[in-house]
């Protein structure tokens, strides 16, 4: 039988497995990160609507440019985010992946690298394994906090093209401050100025579930800043797959080289639309998200667990001595969280009440048995 070490795949992706969280049907599920919230019936209804306009015009070829939905999400940033974009500011993708992705193939590529704070979004280093990015792992702390100094001493050494910057960070929910990521992009800037300088990416995606303001100001009077989003999360339109980033025009006219022509449906962008119209009410679940997020905190710390403090919509807890094990004693339990790798701790997705109590019931029940 052939199989894929048979075929002449690039060497960097043998041996390598792709992305992916188990997708298993138990009673409560809380390792994807997703917005337990199902879309308010208006809403779906506001979306039937416009995507029965766009199926009207279906033999033609969407918006290649997305205009008027690139306009909505500037004038949604503009109002959330503390500072005025428009639309030359704003592309929209097929998730944030497909942005980052975008923004790897037009400022990474072969010969190129790009660094990373680990444990972070694993898909930063996929993707740019996929883009044929060199991949560097950058120090975190023993909190999981960016060591700024160590961390400039990196891009110092190493000059990489491109910085991410995830924050809220995930898996561990810490959020960055704007001084750390100043401090990134200066020396990033520094590092490269024989050479255009660098970019650096700022993954927001968990941005609105955050005790703090967006990094978006950040990039007032600094061209080689990114600030990407989702609306997978605060939106709870994970089946979507709708990313967008925030940025200088010139990075705009970039990824626009590398985009695949009419890369966004008419139904996408029909659909994405209408979910902006209820901007007000789908943030309004973000706020009760927020509040169960702090509740897991403090009763898993209550509990017994160590926890780090959380700006995202989920929570990383622990420590195990054997985390996959704890794991799967959640799970025989009908509870689904992730293991996510990193050594003696799992991540937890803020869930509904309902589920949060099944979930923090499963756990007092793991701890006893630990602890007999």
């Amino acid at each position: 039988m052939t199989g894929i070490d048979d075929l002449p795949i690039r060497d960097e992706l043998r041996g390598k497995t792709p992305y992916g969280a188990p997708q298993l049907q138990v009673p409560v599920r809380l390792n994807t990160n997703e917005n337990p919230y199902p879309l308010p019936e208006p809403l779906v209804a506001r979306i039937a609507e416009r995507v029965a306009e766009a199926a009207r015009h279906l033999n033609r070829y969407p918006d290649r440019d997305a205009v008027e939905l690139r306009t909505a999400l500037a004038g949604y940033l503009t109002r959330t985010a503390g500072h005025p974009v428009g639309l030359a500011n704003v592309w929209a993708a097929n998730g944030s992946n497909e942005v980052l992705q975008q923004l790897l193939q037009a400022f990474g590529g072969p010969g190129r690298t790009a660094i990373g704070f680990e444990p972070s979004y694993s898909m930063h280093a996929l993707i740019a394994r996929g883009t044929g990015t060199g991949w560097l792992s950058g120090p975190r702390r023993e909190d999981f906090t960016i060591d700024v100094a160590a961390a400039v001493a990196a891009i110092a050494e190493h000059r990489p093209d491109v910085v991410f910057v995830c924050s809220p960070n995930n898996p561990t929910g810490t959020a960055v401050d704007a001084a750390t990521v100043l401090a990134l992009y200066d020396a990033a800037q520094a590092a490269r100025a024989d050479d255009h300088g660098a970019l650096v990416v700022v993954d927001e995606a968990y941005g609105e579930f955050s005790h703090g303001p967006s990094l978006l100001p950040l990039i007032e009077g600094r061209p080689r800043l990114v600030v990407s989003r989702t609306m997978s999360k605060a939106f709870g339109a994970a089946g979507l797959r709708l990313g967008y980033l925030a940025a200088h025009a010139a990075v705009v006219d970039a990824v626009q080289l590398v985009r695949l022509p009419y890369h966004l449906s008419a139904v996408t962008q029909a659909t994405a639309l209408a979910a902006l119209e209820y901007t007000d009410t789908l943030l309004g679940y973000v706020e009760q998200l927020k509040a169960e997020r702090d509740r897991l905190v403090t009763e898993l710390r209550a509990i017994g667990c160590e926890v780090t403090a959380s700006d995202a919509n989920f929570v990383q807890f622990g420590r195990f001595d054997d985390a996959r094990t704890a794991w799967r004693r959640l799970l025989d339990r009908g509870v689904l969280v992730r293991d996510n790798g990193v050594p003696g701790w799992l991540r937890v997705t803020a869930g509904t009440p309902a589920e949060n109590d099944a979930f923090l019931d499963a756990v007092r029940e793991l701890m006893k048995e630990q602890s007999a």
